[in-house]
């Protein structure tokens, strides 16, 4: 019960959202795919975080601008994919319980595909589909996969790493997604975002910059209620219990393996995927997803009927 109120409380304060929007360069550096890899397992490691999210302007008469959030923790992120074309980096965050012993949630999932043909992109309330990059976009480019705490999709892009004025940084082209946590929980007048975000490495770790139109329907129009920018602050640590989140991978990768494959299968088979969405937890699967995850590594669940389950579960929840 512990585990599951605090759950709840980490994934809504920290979830992450969508994201940054800067002027397009007028020119690009010539495509290096190892040096891009290079810098995408440079977000791997162990971070102090600090999660900075402010409403900066309203767009709509009456609409009050949403006070603004700081909130951090600490991070574990592991890469477990790593191929010239493809690096998949899991985020897990380390917490403390309310008996003061370290506390291990799985967060967000970040994949990496060099020039890629699809990539997954939200397309309205509940709804994913797999579409197609142009070639001119896909050359020297990267997609960002985005997945929620549960290995469910959450939002796609697709942008080039660049290495001018000495900063190594990716900008995704603007996507659609859908809202985080932290918006979807108080029920608010619009129901979207429409942003772009930027990952760029610093001295001390790295920076995930977002910027986001927040977007709902008013008098049968779509319209941007707000803007909002977020600075998600990685910066290198090791003064926390760094191995709780080693010992729980340990326990739990093998299931969430299986998680991601059955996610995958379902994607492929539908081109795309309809998955009903929870403020709370984010997608229809997800607290019930975490929880078994949490039982194989208490060892109150083997690792076959966790699989097993977690298959049957998202088999339901996709069958539409």
């Amino acid at each position: 019960m512990i585990r599951s109120i605090v759950l709840s409380a980490f994934v809504a304060v920290l979830s992450v959202g969508p994201v940054a929007a800067h002027a397009a360069p007028t020119a690009i550096a010539a495509p290096d795919q190892a040096r891009d890899r290079a810098s995408i397992l440079a977000m791997a490691g162990s971070f102090k975080v600090t999660f900075d999210m402010r409403e900066t302007i309203a767009f709509v008469p009456g609409y009050t601008l949403y006070p603004a959030k700081l909130s951090g923790g600490h991070e574990v992120v592991r890469v477990i994919a790593d191929r010239p074309d493809f690096v998949s980096l899991q985020h897990l965050l380390v917490v403390e319980a309310e008996d003061k012993t370290p506390m291990v949630i799985k967060h967000w999932r970040q994949d990496w595909h060099w020039q890629p043909a699809t990539v997954l992109t939200y397309a309205a309330k509940g709804r994913w589909t797999l579409s197609s990059v142009a070639d001119a976009d896909r050359k020297g480019a990267w997609s960002q996969t985005v997945w929620q705490t549960d290995d469910s999709p959450r939002y796609g892009g697709v942008g080039r790493w660049r290495y001018d004025d000495g900063v190594a940084r990716w900008m995704s082209d603007e996507t659609r997604r859908p809202l985080a946590r932290r918006d979807a929980t108080r029920n608010p007048p619009y129901d979207h975002y429409v942003g772009t975000n930027r990952h760029a490495l610093t001295p001390t770790g790295w920076v995930h910059e977002q910027d986001n139109a927040k977007i709902g329907p008013k008098d049968g129009k779509s319209v941007t209620f707000a803007h909002e920018v977020v600075i998600n602050s990685y910066v290198a640590a090791t003064d926390f219990p760094v191995q709780a989140a080693e010992d729980y991978w340990t326990k739990t990768n093998a299931y969430w393996a299986a998680v991601r494959d059955g996610w995958d299968k379902a994607i492929a088979r539908g081109r795309g995927l309809k998955l009903a969405e929870q403020a709370d937890s984010g997608s229809s699967t997800g607290h019930e997803l975490m929880l078994i995850a949490d039982d194989i590594a208490s060892g109150e669940t083997k690792e076959a009927d966790a699989r097993k389950e977690a298959g049957e579960l998202i088999a339901r929840a996709t069958s539409s």
